[in-house]
């Protein structure tokens, strides 16, 4: 029991005794999830700064306890039970009173530990929690000798022995530990000196003193801090007299001109009482000390509150988002938490998502449906967002919800919203006369759901809207059962694993593993009629270099024929260039262009990073795809140290085709057609180009008796037929002379131009007369197209659609002759006409791949299908084959599965199917049928989400409507085709970009291009510690880490261009020179001895990024690295964008680098002078004393013009 705290003038101070008692100790029962609630003693150590517990049987020592956890680990003492380890252990915690209970969360990644106690009673439980939270935050303030001293306290005493002295060994065995290798001769005499009774051991006081020797080698001090002579005339210390210049003259830091702010400065950094004097002083050990402390960073603390003008719209503030929240790892078998919640919202994040579904009881649930994730409650999760909602920031918090509930379900949510929120749920309009959105001040403390709404004036049960993201996508979200099961080659006729993805129409298949450069694809979901087959062994097409016009593939004779091609179109000038498949090494690429009359080549190499392949020219500076790093390259310039080259224009492809004898490169239609009724042989084809459109193509040919043709498109380089891409028309040929096109029918038969030359005027009397000619569009042989109806209208002839607003109309054809008016199927009509001016057409595509882990292979349409289960035990390991035929298919679709899982497999494929066939009996007219419960939709005010119609928002802004974007459409459609038309929509709307579906490790896309594009909610996977979060975290620490961030004024320009220089009215360029010394604590996470280097980069606009100074590398040295001449300088046009990155890495014994510590800052929040950069961990967590020592100076465009 604690003893009586005594209050009143004399005695000690509560918190004083409060914490003295706890270092004493305390009964309590600690639960733990994997085995039965214990009895413990909790104790604070405070001269390590840790918390620890024993058996209740033993002493409290220095080193005789069972765990412990690091003050500056925790993150939230929590009252009351809540933690799984209260839940996994029910009558036991029944017998617990809530109110003498609380929960310790710590740790260093996203996924943080708990440590759940319960106390003897109440009162402890007080003392507990108000002394816990004034250590961790005293710990986390703490000045820098203080923390050096807790952790030297923590070494030592897990090395000393019973006499608590340590001896040489140990102290070796320690320097393995920090990355320190020296000889141990040396080590030697340093112990000796410090060992000055010569008893071959050494205590506490004499390891501290040998700590700084090894740390700070006195020969070292001018290395470390070249001015010393300038600002040390005893070289002993360090005066007030001459810090406060050096303050001034060398940091340009304020505190210079204030001496009161000196000297408290100083005592409160030291501690010392003997120096609490009117002068106070540093020794140099101290002033170095200093240089290296956090005290000394080089993020300026003035932006650690809320400085920005937060009246504007929200839509001009970029808002700190999470994508899957409720996630804790990976996208198919890791925790759905609610605790998930409450760390992305602690770390600053306002815009959450929430992803329901129907639950038992009608309590809706929240996990990645129908994968192995677990589920939570919907319930739970919101009284977690109310507890911790506005912790960090007073800021708005949107709760983006991805809706797949039934209407009681969504009634469910709705009052449950609304009694755990109460006055904070936004139900209404700020001002009901408002034209654009309301500002972050004006909804402080507020929650504002994103959700569709019902269109105004329409009820619950007839409300049908179309979802944003396509339903015929692979989404994992959206699966009904997700497995591996096996495929039979047809050529190796072995059966190779695939990924199954079960959605509610559809069966995916994809590789079960990603298998680089070897993606094979069938198109299963055929038509006997008008389905083209896919080739086997195709690069995957949905990689965005693909199509480009400068990706020029395999090339027949590699380099030799680059070379030729460069050399043929060099009047391009230097920087002309091509890429192509490298010959030498399989599955990469080579980057050839032309520079001062040669040609060069550059490898393009790629490594694997988390499940992801990078690719990079120079070491270091890595992209996401072979199409991000040639844009770059195209804006900013290659740099090595032989040239430095900006990428221009692109060699054009190569037009083989032109040599084939069945191109007729001025061959008309009507002579097409001519040559074509004398040559009555199935197959007989040519090909031409269009007559009305310069990219396309025209394949005339024979079939079933009649005049067929097939248009080619030709997109970038690609040459598209249907669905599928061909490299050449030469390939698409090839394949297709093996293959059928159209039915049955292959092109066997290729007619030479010289017949259409000698092309006769007689009559055909063949069949060909029997049916007019037609175009086989490619349009014909892709999904329908479905539209939906923006306004009303009523039928004006018989063969015409009568439909309402929001009416879905589907199996849309666009005749080609009558382009106003459309014809499709609608309340049981087949096939009327409608005005296409009435309609908006509604997005289907298939999802698309920017190197995400996972390449879709295939999928089978459920509607209508048929399957059976076959055993056969002349296959081993095989027996069970799933059949499948669909309703368009030519034949069946064996799948084997293992025996375990066929049944299970077999009863939810035939669930899926009838369920298909059903809804599409009954809602043809829609391409996904969407109930919303008016209870939820009534509260639904200001992220009304909408799928996104560039046409639609060509008419107008609606500032309360909002998209959201897969990140490969934000890319292509943001950042290239239409950024123009982007950066005056994100001036009114909301825009929330995701990750894409495939990304199932939940890895991350580089955030930096959406923002420059204006996008408000980038949304990344916060449970990822990957370079893109880390930006993000560094970006949002800024404006007090509030999560709202006011995007500068020129983005509001009419000229604006995120990708020109010029368009920056106003913004000074700012050239920053930076100076790499030295680095402390710069230790591996695993064993090893780390040989650092430091890499800086500017990353933000696309003529800022791309430049990376990598420093020497310091062999087995990472305790105290010192690094000469490292300088480099950067010139940023635009800092508003800019941030900051130093990355430390280990080069191991096999040249691979191993990841340290990185620091990122926004470039408009550091300050100037000798400073220090605290690393962080992939999290973006503090990495305990680990920092480098940097020399920073900048001037603006101003100061360079001599501007004052």
């Amino acid at each position: 029991m604690f003893q009586q705290l005594h209050n009143g003038a004399g005695y000690i101070p509560e918190m004083e005794q409060i914490i003295s008692q706890l270092e004493r100790g305390t009964l309590v029962t600690k639960f733990l999830f994997r085995k039965r609630p214990e009895s413990k003693t909790l104790a604070i150590r405070r001269e390590t700064r840790q918390l620890i517990w024993t058996r209740t049987t033993s002493n409290i020592s220095r080193s005789n306890f069972e765990g412990t956890i690091d003050l500056t680990e925790i993150k939230e003492v929590r009252l009351g039970k809540n933690s799984k380890d209260f839940e996994k252990w029910p009558d036991e915690a029944r017998s617990k009173e809530a109110k003498k209970c609380f929960v310790v969360f710590y740790g260093n990644e996203f996924k943080l530990r708990v440590l759940s106690i319960a106390a003897l009673s109440e009162e402890e439980r007080k003392f507990w929690v108000k002394g816990l939270n004034y250590l961790v935050k005293d710990t986390v303030n703490a000045s820098y000798p203080l923390q050096v001293q807790s952790w030297l306290r923590r070494e030592f005493y897990e090395m000393e022995g019973q006499r608590e002295t340590i001896n040489l060994r140990d102290v070796k065995l320690f320097l393995c530990r920090v990355n320190y290798k020296i000889p141990t001769s040396r080590l030697r005499e340093i112990f000796n000196e410090v060992d000055t009774r010569r008893r071959t051991e050494i205590g506490f006081d004499d390891f501290s003193i040998l700590y700084q020797k090894l740390i700070l080698d006195e020969n070292n001090v001018i290395n470390i801090f070249d001015k010393i002579q300038q600002y040390s005339s005893t070289l002993q210390n360090v005066s007030f007299q001459e810090l406060q210049r050096f303050l001034k003259d060398e940091q340009k830091d304020d505190l210079g001109n204030d001496r009161e702010a000196i000297r408290n400065f100083i005592c409160d950094f030291l501690r010392d009482p003997q120096r609490d004097i009117q002068e106070p002083y540093f020794t140099v050990s101290e002033f170095l000390d200093f240089l290296f402390s956090k005290q000394n960073d080089l993020w300026d603390s003035q932006k650690n509150v809320v400085y920005q003008d937060m009246t504007r719209p929200m839509s001009h503030y970029w808002i700190a988002s999470s994508h899957n929240t409720y996630l804790t790892g990976d996208q198919f078998s890791s925790d759905s938490s609610v605790e998930a919640y409450a760390r992305c919202l602690r770390m600053g994040c306002r815009c959450i998502e929430l992803d329901c579904w129907d639950g038992q009881d009608c309590n809706p649930s929240i996990f990645h449906g129908h994968t192995l994730t677990t589920k939570i409650k919907f319930i739970d999760v919101i009284r977690t967002i109310h507890e911790h909602a506005f912790v960090t920031s007073d800021y708005p918090v949107i709760l983006s919800i991805e809706d797949n509930c039934s209407l009681p379900q969504q009634r469910k949510m709705a009052n449950n919203l609304q009694e755990v929120f109460g006055d904070m749920l936004l139900t209404r309009p700020f001002d009901k006369n408002e034209s654009e959105l309301p500002s972050p001040f004006n909804l402080r403390r507020k929650i504002i759901l994103k959700h569709k709404k019902l269109p105004e004036g329409q009820e619950d049960c007839s409300s049908f809207l179309t979802k944003s993201e396509p339903s015929d996508t692979m989404d994992l979200r959206s699966a009904v059962r997700t497995g591996v099961m096996y495929l039979e080659d047809p050529v190796e006729k072995e059966w190779t694993p695939h990924f199954f993805v079960l959605s509610p129409n559809k069966l995916f298949y994809t590789s079960h593993f990603k298998q680089d450069g070897d993606v094979s694809e069938k198109d299963e979901d055929e038509d006997d009629n008008n389905s083209f087959s896919r080739p086997n062994g195709t690069i995957p097409n949905e990689e965005l270099h693909f199509s480009e016009k400068w990706f020029h593939g395999r090339l027949a004779r590699g380099r030799e024929e680059a070379e030729q091609l460069l050399k043929e179109y060099s009047y391009l000038g230097d920087g002309t260039f091509l890429v192509r498949a490298s010959v030498t090494f399989v599955g990469e690429y080579c980057l050839s262009f032309w520079r001062s009359g040669q040609v060069n080549h550059c490898r393009i190499r790629s490594k694997q990073d988390r499940l992801q392949k990078r690719y990079f020219l120079i070491d270091g500076r890595y992209f996401d795809s072979l199409y991000s790093l040639i844009t770059h390259y195209r804006t900013a310039p290659l740099v090595t140290a032989e040239f430095s080259i900006t990428l221009q224009e692109p060699v054009p492809q190569p037009n083989l085709h032109e040599n084939e004898e069945w191109y007729h490169k001025s061959t008309t239609k009507q002579q097409a057609e001519e040559v074509l009724k004398r040559n009555k042989t199935e197959g007989a084809f040519l090909v031409r180009p269009s007559e009305n459109d310069t990219n396309c193509y025209t394949i005339s040919f024979r079939a079933d008796r009649k005049i067929k043709h097939c248009r080619i498109k030709l997109e970038g380089r690609l040459y598209t037929i249907g669905s599928v891409e061909f490299e050449s028309l030469v390939e698409l040929i090839n394949y297709y002379e093996n293959h059928p096109l159209y039915r049955r029918v292959q092109l066997s038969h290729p007619v030479k131009e010289e017949s259409v030359k000698l092309l006769s005027l007689e009559q055909d009397e063949g069949a060909v007369y029997n049916h007019t000619p037609s175009y086989m569009d490619p349009s014909a042989f892709a999904p329908k197209i479905t539209v939906k109806a923006r306004y009303d209208y009523k039928a004006q002839m018989p063969d015409e659609l009568s439909f309402c607003r929001h009416a879905i109309i589907t199996n849309v054809t666009k005749p080609p002759d009558n382009p106003e008016w459309w014809k499709g199927d609608y309340g049981g009509a087949k096939q009327f006409y409608f005005p296409a001016a009435y309609v908006e057409e509604i997005e289907v595509a298939g999802p698309s791949q920017e190197d995400d882990g996972s390449v879709v292979q295939g999928s089978l349409d459920m509607n209508g299908a048929v399957v059976d289960l076959l055993r056969c035990e002349e296959r081993p390991g095989f027996e069970c084959v799933l059949r499948i035929t669909t309703s368009t298919a030519l034949t069946a679709f064996d799948i084997a599965v293992p025996s375990e899982f066929a049944n299970e497999w077999l009863l939810d494929i035939k669930k899926v199917t009838q369920k298909a066939t059903q809804q599409e009996i009954q809602h043809r007219e829609m391409e996904r049928t969407y109930r919303i419960a008016k209870e939820l939709s009534n509260i639904i005010i200001y992220c009304r989400s909408i799928s996104f119609n560039l046409d639609r928002a060509r008419q107008g802004f609606v500032f309360y409507e909002m998209s959201s974007f897969p990140e490969t459409k934000a890319e292509k459609l943001m950042c290239q085709v239409e950024k123009a038309f982007f950066l005056k929509y994100h001036q009114v709307q909301f825009s929330r970009i995701y990750p894409n579906g495939l990304r199932i490790d939940s890895s991350n896309y580089n955030p930096i291009n959406m923002w420059n594009c204006g996008s408000q909610m980038v949304a990344l996977n916060y449970q990822t510690g990957d370079k893109p979060m880390q930006l993000n975290q560094a970006k949002f620490r800024d404006n007090g880490a509030c999560g709202y961030l006011l995007k500068p004024e020129f983005m509001y320009r009419d000229d604006f261009d995120p990708n020109d220089k010029n368009t920056l009215p106003g913004v000074h360029p700012l050239t920053v020179s930076i100076k790499i010394i030295a680095g402390r604590h710069l230790c591996r996470s695993k064993k090893g001895m780390a040989s650092p280097t430091v890499e800086v980069e500017i990353i933000g606009a696309s003529f800022d990024s791309g430049i990376k100074h990598t420093t020497k590398k310091i062999s087995d040295n990472g305790f105290c690295p010192i690094w000469r001449d490292e300088c480099c300088e950067f010139t940023v046009y635009n800092p508003h964008f800019a941030l900051l990155r130093f990355s430390v890495q280990d080069e191991d014994v096999f040249g691979d680098s191993n990841f340290i510590g990185q620091a990122t800052y926004p470039i408009t929040c550091i300050r100037e002078g000798y400073r220090s950069v605290w690393l962080k961990n992939s999290y973006s967590e503090d990495l305990e004393l680990a920092s480098l020592l940097v020399h920073v100076r900048t001037r603006s465009g101003m100061e360079k013009n001599g501007v004052a």
